[in-house]
């Protein structure tokens, strides 16, 4: 992916249902290049596909923190499971080193966050875990 293409991504990803002349008059490239550019990131597996962003997607959690667990034996995909059905849950990593989940949530209130926290604590598998706030986001998705 050369610049253009990646100009070109962050264009979409800004709007991704910008007409081909807004992307082109946008980026100074003619229509037809960004739709052949657009074929091309798309033929090669780079961009997988377009999605909409529903309003409650961008709604800022006034209480936002970082869980990293650790979980004993083979519960991983059961507590992935688990964590998925909590509405606070906003993403699941698996990550190497000391832990073996790094869980980002989101709530309204710090009471709200600490009973999702012993919610979690709670499953059966988690041998420990740590709880880090998000005090600041500098740069996001």
């Amino acid at each position: 992916m050369d610049k253009t293409d990646e100009h070109l991504v962050a264009a979409l990803r800004h709007d991704a249902r910008a007409s081909l002349s807004e992307l082109a008059q946008r980026l100074g490239l003619s229509r037809t290049t960004v739709r052949s550019r657009i074929d091309r990131l798309k033929q090669r597996g780079d961009v997988l596909g377009f999605t909409v962003v529903l309003r409650d997607d961008t709604r800022a959690d006034p209480v936002r923190g970082l869980m990293m667990i650790g979980i004993e034996g083979r519960g991983t995909e059961r507590i992935v499971r688990q964590l998925q059905g909590l509405a606070e849950v906003r993403a699941i990593h698996s990550t190497n080193g000391r832990w073996d989940l790094i869980v980002e949530l989101g709530t309204q209130t710090l009471e709200a966050l600490d009973a999702v926290l012993v919610k979690i604590r709670r499953f059966e598998g988690v041998s420990t875990s740590e709880t880090n706030l998000l005090l600041a986001t500098r740069k996001a998705v």
